[in-house]
């Protein structure tokens, strides 16, 4: 993701979220200062269609809603912060695929896991990638998720 691609960014998040969860232009260009090569859009053509937010982090921590990326010391995590599909290439198999490209990068990191929270009734989605709930060390701030988030995790070793 570049800066360039906020906008495109921003009308995908537009059209997959309910108002509830939009995040800010502001927020998700702060993001990608602080975890560029861990922030990915997918192409059709030269028209951004889906995109994946992700950061190193730590085992049970959860982003709040808007807030900032904190990468930490010593991550153990790649924690996807936010992954959305615009509704055109719904079934291109797009999202599965930048999942897909994360792990590799973060296994060849050391990571440990992966995490997230499951929204608008994701839960199978993300399950089909490997990720099962979990108990996080922050459940208050699951809440300005909605009542149907979920913390969910992936193991990337054996």
């Amino acid at each position: 993701m570049q800066p360039a691609d906020v906008p495109a960014v921003m009308a995908v998040q537009a059209a997959c979220y309910g108002e509830h969860l939009l995040e800010p232009a502001g927020v998700l260009h702060d993001r990608l200062v602080a975890a560029a090569d861990t922030c990915w859009v997918a192409l059709r053509g030269d028209r951004v269609c889906a995109y994946l937010a992700a950061y190193r982090s730590r085992l049970g921590a959860v982003t709040a809603l808007n807030g900032p990326f904190k990468p930490v010391p010593s991550p153990d995590t790649l924690y996807l912060h936010d992954l959305a599909v615009h509704p055109d290439a719904h079934g291109s198999g797009l999202g599965g695929r930048l999942v897909d490209g994360l792990m590799v990068l973060a296994r060849r990191e050391g990571l440990r896991w992966s995490a997230l929270v499951a929204v608008q009734g994701a839960t199978s989605f993300w399950r089909r990638h490997g990720y099962e709930p979990h108990a996080p060390a922050q459940p208050e701030r699951l809440g300005a998720y909605g009542g149907d988030a979920h913390y969910m995790v992936r193991p990337l070793v054996a």
